[in-house]
């Protein structure tokens, strides 16, 4: 992956100061399903993201093309097994029917959790909140998901609360497509 490092200069006219500061560009992963994702899911917070300045990184179980619900196409830029975490300030999950793949995998559960232990953001729409719940990432936060699931994440201790999108702390839950935008919004809130 290209490190992207922005270099900010500023000179003082008639004072003679000349510094530069070094400022890292933001970067978020967006792990999709490789078959039934929700395509507003990923493209409008990838929208709002890239709009931004922020580097986004789509992330499959394969880089072969992707297909979401609606007929989007995406070609992943890298797989599950080449995240690493260190190098993204959020992780996102997209929902859609293809996204309970990831509920019970260990390697999503530990992407999640170790971008928790790194202090940064950690986003999942639709029913992907499931993944964050099963991971055990939920007990005692305010959340929410696709209404169909809310009882998966009550039982791992997750306090539902049904609203289109929650934040708790530096984990953002939202209960599918409508929210979207919102969701990305928020992400986006956090990052800065």
């Amino acid at each position: 992956m290209k490190k992207v490092i922005i270099y900010i200069v500023v000179a003082i006219l008639g004072g003679g100061i000349v510094f530069a500061q070094e400022v890292k560009m933001k970067k978020v992963v967006m792990i999709i399903a490789p078959e039934g994702f929700r395509d507003e899911e990923l493209l409008e917070p990838k929208k709002i993201l890239e709009e931004a300045g922020i580097s986004v990184t789509v992330a499959s179980t394969t880089t072969s093309r992707a297909k979401g619900m609606l007929g989007a196409i995406v070609s992943p830029d890298v797989t599950l097994t080449q995240v690493k975490v260190d190098d993204f300030d959020a992780v996102i999950f997209v929902g859609g029917v293809g996204a309970s793949q990831y509920w019970d995998d260990p390697l999503a559960h530990r992407i999640a959790q170790e971008i928790i232990a790194q202090d940064k953001v950690l986003g999942a729409i639709c029913i992907a909140p499931v993944t964050l719940a099963n991971a055990g990432l939920l007990k005692g936060k305010r959340a929410t998901v696709w209404s169909s699931e809310a009882g998966q994440l009550k039982r791992q201790g997750a306090l539902y609360t049904g609203k289109a999108v929650e934040e708790d702390g530096k984990i953002v839950t939202a209960s599918g497509p409508t929210a979207a935008k919102e969701f990305g919004q928020t992400i986006l809130k956090l990052l800065k």
